[in-house]
C-alpha cells in the first residue's frame, strides 16, 4: 500500500470515528429530563390554517353535508341542511378560518336560511345569535382539541 493511500485510509477512518463520536454525544444529550415543548401550538400544522379551528369547525358542522372544504384556503361550506323536525326550513353554513393562530378573531361564520313558501324556497333572515353560537361551539371544540393534544 502506498503512503498516500494509507494516509487517505487513516484520514477517512478518523472522520468516521469523529462522526460516530459526535452522534454519540448528541444522543447523550437526549433524554426525558428535557422540558417539553408545546408541539401542539397553533403554528404546527400541515394545512394552511389553524388545525384546531379546522377540526373544530368540521366536527361542529358534521350534522350537515359538506358542499366544499378547502384546508389551504380555510373555507368550509355546507350544503343545504333540513332538520327532520322542521322540514319547511333549511340552512347553509360557511366557515372561514382567517389565520394560523387559535384566536376568536381568526374565525368567521356566516349562514343562510330559507323557508318553504308556496312550493319554493324563499330567503329568510338568520338570527345573529345563531351565528354567534356556532362560532362559540367551534372555538370551544378547537380549544378542547388543543388542550388534549398538549396533555397528550
Amino acid at each position: 500500500m502506498s503512503v498516500t493511500r494509507a494516509k487517505t485510509a487513516i484520514s477517512h477512518s478518523t472522520r468516521i470515528i469523529a462522526a460516530l463520536g459526535a452522534v454519540g454525544l448528541l444522543a447523550a444529550c437526549g433524554g426525558n429530563d428535557r422540558p417539553r415543548t408545546e408541539l401542539a401550538a397553533a403554528q404546527v400544522n400541515t394545512i394552511g390554517v389553524n388545525a384546531y379551528l379546522w377540526r373544530g369547525a368540521l366536527d361542529t358542522l358534521s350534522f350537515a353535508p359538506l358542499a366544499s372544504a378547502d384546508s389551504a384556503g380555510g373555507v368550509i361550506v355546507t350544503d343545504w341542511y333540513t332538520n327532520p323536525s322542521n322540514p319547511n326550513e333549511r340552512v347553509k353554513v360557511m366557515v372561514t378560518i382567517l389565520d394560523q393562530d387559535l384566536r376568536a378573531d381568526a374565525l368567521r361564520v356566516s349562514a343562510s336560511r330559507q323557508v318553504a313558501q308556496g312550493g319554493s324556497w324563499v330567503e329568510a333572515p338568520v338570527q345573529a345569535a345563531t351565528v354567534q353560537k356556532l362560532e362559540d361551539i367551534i372555538l370551544t371544540r378547537a380549544r378542547d382539541l388543543r388542550r388534549k393534544a398538549v396533555q397528550g
